[in-house]
């Protein structure tokens, strides 16, 4: 494993840290973590190197801090890793919330004190809330009581608030979205640039951009990476091409299948800052411009959306819509229309046209994606008749009763 020192400190960190976000769960709910898988998985990471957790209030419905709390920092494990959560801002409203949902947290946690604390999902509207609710009075109040030993932030939003308010406090780190596809989005590499200069730690998240960026890979950006001298898979390419860039502290990967753990402590073991050749920069700048062209909606699959009150599976939606262009219109048409149209919670279509029009959806997204906008070429693209009758046919045909042989019966 290899490990870069935080900013200011004496941390040496792994630079691939575990995102507690994508545990694996059964049943496919979210809050029903697969304790023995995670638990397995976690301690794979750990041993082989991986020293930093990081979770949040809301993940997995609030249950990972649970998890973690139970499972991993209750044990001898704790003197193994650092734990990294963070204050849901999203959901602040009120000066009195926030100590309390701070004590919660050590709570669930079952820890006194917090290795890395962030304010999460910061943007310059929740930033200017958190001030006016006395936020800075209360890092400075838990860094002073031996809480937390480092202050920072979450971030999603645009590039000049990122700059504001890392010039606003005493940070230690920002994590930030930054990937093959984002160099320039959100924060970006101007962003990254500015707050390593300011002494801060830079932890990246979303660093295969939710995994549209491995796994199928579309011919046109297939035929880019062929023509390297050195051959990688995608997730290579991917992970080498962020901790190229000296100003990056750690890469953060939601690693739910022992496999992807394994190959990602593999490739960062010797994915150094400057490692990479002007034609391997030149091979990704291509495949980030073919990318560019092909691709619809900016969705990393997070879920921060749902549930929706229509019951419409929006990060399914927008996978479909990109699959279409990537791949195969035909084939999206037969996907959304097994999971808007018969996969459902209720087995009842929820179509992207069953839209309340309520908005939720996009004032929780962090990508700022115009939900309801891309929901309109959903609709022209991948809900036409056929697809709907599509639908109609798998649903009855799940639903047929099955009448028992009268003789077999006897």
């Amino acid at each position: 494993m290899q490990y870069r020192s935080m900013p200011g400190s004496d941390d040496k960190l792994s630079v691939l840290g575990y995102g507690c976000m994508r545990f694996p769960t059964r049943m496919g709910a979210a809050n029903l973590i697969d304790k023995d898988a995670a638990l397995r998985q976690l301690k794979l990471a750990i041993e082989g190197g991986v020293n930093y957790l990081d979770t949040a209030y809301p993940y997995h419905m609030g249950a990972s801090e649970t998890f973690l709390g139970e499972y991993v920092l209750s044990t001898e494990l704790r003197s193994k890793v650092n734990i990294a959560t963070k204050l849901p801002c999203m959901t602040i409203r009120k000066k009195e919330a926030i100590r309390p949902t701070f004590q919660k947290q050590l709570q669930k946690l079952q820890v006194d004190m917090i290795d890395y604390y962030l304010l999460h999902s910061l943007n310059g509207q929740t930033w200017d809330l958190m001030v006016s609710l006395g936020i800075m009075e209360f890092m400075d109040s838990i860094r002073a009581s031996g809480q937390v030993r480092k202050m920072g932030f979450s971030f999603h939003g645009m590039k000049d608030d990122f700059i504001r308010i890392t010039d606003a406090y005493d940070w230690d780190f920002a994590q930030v979205q930054f990937n093959i596809l984002d160099e320039q989005f959100q924060a970006g590499i101007e962003g990254i640039r500015h707050a390593h200069a300011k002494g801060m730690g830079v932890i990246v998240m979303e660093p295969l951009r939710g995994g549209s960026i491995v796994g199928k890979i579309p011919h046109e950006v297939q035929k880019i990476y062929k023509t390297a001298e050195v051959k990688r898979e995608p997730v290579d390419w991917a992970l080498r091409w962020i901790l190229n860039h000296p100003e990056v502290t750690m890469v953060l990967s939601g690693m739910n299948q022992d496999e992807h753990i394994r190959q990602n402590i593999d490739i960062v073991s010797d994915a150094l800052p400057g490692g990479m050749t002007e034609q391997e920069e030149r091979i990704i700048a291509d495949v980030r411009g073919a990318y560019d062209d092909l691709l619809q909606v900016g969705c990393t699959g997070c879920a921060y959306c749902m549930p929706c009150p229509a019951g419409i599976d929006i990060p399914a939606a927008f996978k479909n819509l990109n699959d279409a262009h990537m791949f195969s219109k035909s084939s999206a048409r037969i996907y959304h229309a097994a999971y808007m149209g018969i996969k459902t919670a209720d087995g009842e279509p929820h179509w992207t046209s069953s839209c309340i029009d309520c908005g939720k959806c996009e004032a929780k997204c962090p990508q700022s994606i115009p939900v309801r906008t891309v929901f309109k070429q959903v609709q022209r693209e991948l809900e036409g008749p056929l697809t709907k009758t599509i639908a109609g046919v798998g649903r009855v045909l799940l639903n047929k009763k099955v009448k028992p042989d009268v003789a077999d019966a006897e």
